[in-house]
């Protein structure tokens, strides 16, 4: 039986109810982190936790419960969940109030933690083995001057829009370009591009999100020596990389065989170190943190 953990307490899935009159189902009025958990730990919580907050304060909406309360919650949900390693979705809504755009009506934000099996990409079995398929689709980002990426809320239309795109045309992920034409990331996930033996990355003012994956990436590829950088990226770059890869906290690191029908080597070798590497890093601080011993 999945267990939750809602407005203070667990409870099974099944029991988990919110008002119809919750604004973050009303209007997409809420804030949202996915996290990983390996050996039962979560990954890189505080940096989860700590982007939350920033998201909510972005949008003036008081999270219910402190920092160190969602600690708990987290290691409570893992340690009923059903299995050492998943996914979470950790959500906090506006609350109810009455039909209309007023904040102020919604008394109390709830907060919630789900704990499930994600389904990831359709590929994921062919990017493991080979490599993912991906198209440049026609949606464009919401620019940041709309709807800054750095706040992770529940609207997520535009995305599932683009999505849609490459699901029909029998892809794994769309690209998303922004108003101006340059690269801002994947649907669901942040792109990376190897030029010359150096990694490139979309910078957040391009419309990417400032990914928890993405920054262990860029901290990973300093410590290998590889150079790395946040730099506007247009369609040409992408047809001219020699690699391609997609990073998130569900996808993880995806090596990208294909884009818009071009092949690019995958998995190459920058990519292979890097995931490497990030299997280590995982495996060190997810260890370490339920007191084992790294392997």
């Amino acid at each position: 039986m999945t267990t939750c953990w809602l407005n203070g307490r667990l409870v099974a899935a099944e029991e988990a109810r919110l008002s119809l009159f919750d604004h973050g189902l009303l209007y997409g009025d809420g804030v949202f982190e996915g996290i990983r958990f390996y050996h039962r730990r979560a990954f890189r919580l505080d940096a989860h936790l700590r982007r939350l907050a920033a998201s909510a304060r972005a949008i003036s909406l008081s999270p219910p419960f402190s920092h160190d309360d969602l600690v708990r919650a987290v290691e409570a949900v893992v340690t009923y969940s059903d299995a050492p390693e998943g996914y979470l979705r950790l959500g906090i809504t506006r609350g109810v109030g009455p039909l209309g755009l007023d904040t102020g009506a919604c008394a109390q934000p709830s907060c919630f933690i789900l704990s499930g099996p994600l389904r990831r990409l359709e590929g994921e079995a062919a990017a493991r083995a080979g490599g993912l398929r991906l198209m440049v689709a026609a949606t464009r980002r919401t620019p940041p001057d709309c709807l800054d990426p750095r706040i992770k809320s529940f609207n997520y239309l535009n995305n599932i829009l683009a999505r849609e795109e490459a699901r029909r045309a029998g892809c794994d992920e769309a690209i998303m370009l922004n108003a101006r034409g340059h690269v801002a990331e994947g649907a669901s996930d942040n792109l990376f591009v190897v030029q010359g033996g150096a990694l490139l990355t979309p910078p957040v003012s391009d419309g990417s999100l400032d990914g928890i994956t993405r920054r262990v990436v860029m901290e990973l590829a300093a410590e290998q020596g590889i150079p790395c950088s946040e730099r506007s990226l247009t369609v040409t770059d992408l047809y001219a990389a020699e690699e391609c890869f997609l990073t998130g906290t569900a996808i993880e690191m995806a090596a990208v065989a294909e884009i818009d029908g071009r092949p690019l080597q995958a998995p190459g070798p920058v990519f292979t170190r890097l995931e490497a590497a990030f299997r280590r890093r995982i495996d060190a601080e997810t260890r370490a943190a339920a007191g084992e011993g790294v392997t």
